[in-house]
């Protein structure tokens, strides 16, 4: 393990995870904190020895040449950096990986040791799963909690789900054990184009962030990749007529689901999430 010691105090940190594999379809959460890490300026400070957590031949190293021709190899791990949000009254710990091989139980309590070591109060863990959702909506997110104070400030119903977990799951069962209250989004991408980046998915989960942490997260381009992801698949939709048809229908059922969400209340939280970023000007370049 890689520490570096010039972390300052932080205020009232928020640990924010995502990891690349089965918790990431559309690699739509590990990009997501990816464009965090970029926007905030986050500098890392712990990097797990992948020794201790990784197969690598499930997850192999990577050649790379540097400026000069020589030859460097980057090694599957997870890295943890810190960031100051631009506004925020809060600062973020922001953790991002692959999901490990093996030891998840010695992975869970190293990384929420260094969270518990610079004062993480609360656990953000992203993820995206593959639905029977069409790509020309809005992208669904949901938040889950098994802490009673945040599930009833969010208004939010318990999880009941049964069956295999990946490392988000263990992770959050660890934060419960140690007191540290957790949230849960989990990206909805469209299964019959979820072995690409979906940059629509990424956008919606940063816009969840937003929301829960009360921050303005810059999206620079992201937006007008998810436009242009969209336009790829109305043309792979219209190309085959059997996806079409499919998509066709996964609309019907979506819109005649949605119909009690355009609420005035829906609406507002659109209005001030634009307002905000209009207000910060230069700090959101990208609109909404």
């Amino acid at each position: 393990m890689s520490e570096h010691p010039d972390v300052p105090v932080l205020r009232d940190p928020v640990m924010v995870a995502a990891f690349e594999g089965w918790n990431d379809a559309g690699e739509a959460a590990s990009n997501a904190v990816a464009h965090l890490e970029e926007v905030w300026g986050a500098t890392p400070f712990v990097e797990l020895d992948p020794e201790d957590y990784h197969d690598f031949q499930v997850n192999r190293p990577v050649v790379h040449l540097d400026d000069e021709g020589r030859r460097h190899v980057t090694w599957p791990t997870t890295r943890i950096s810190w960031a100051r949000p631009p506004g925020a009254d809060r600062d973020v710990l922001l953790v991002r990986g692959i999901e490990p091989s093996m030891r998840w139980r010695s992975f869970v309590v190293e990384v929420l040791g260094h969270g518990a070591a610079h004062g993480a109060t609360m656990l953000v863990t992203l993820g995206a799963l593959l639905a029977d959702v069409p790509h020309t909506r809005p992208i669904p997110v949901s938040t889950t909690s098994d802490d009673p104070a945040l599930m009833e400030r969010l208004a939010l119903e318990p999880s009941t789900y049964q069956g295999p977990t990946g490392i988000v799951g263990v992770l959050h069962e660890g934060a419960a054990r140690e007191g540290l209250p957790g949230l849960s989004l989990w990206a909805a991408v469209p299964h019959y184009v979820g072995q690409n980046p979906s940059p629509k998915a990424t956008l919606a989960l940063l816009r969840r962030v937003e929301e829960l942490l009360d921050v303005t997260v810059p999206l620079g381009e992201l937006p007008e990749d998810a436009r242009a992801w969209e336009h790829g698949v109305d043309e792979l939709a219209e190309e085959d007529g059997e996806i079409g048809e499919y998509v066709r229908q996964l609309e019907e059922a979506k819109d005649t689901a949605d119909l009690p969400e355009a609420t005035g209340e829906a609406i507002a939280r659109e209005f001030e999430r634009y307002l905000r970023r209009r207000d910060d000007g230069p700090a959101a370049p990208g609109g909404a």
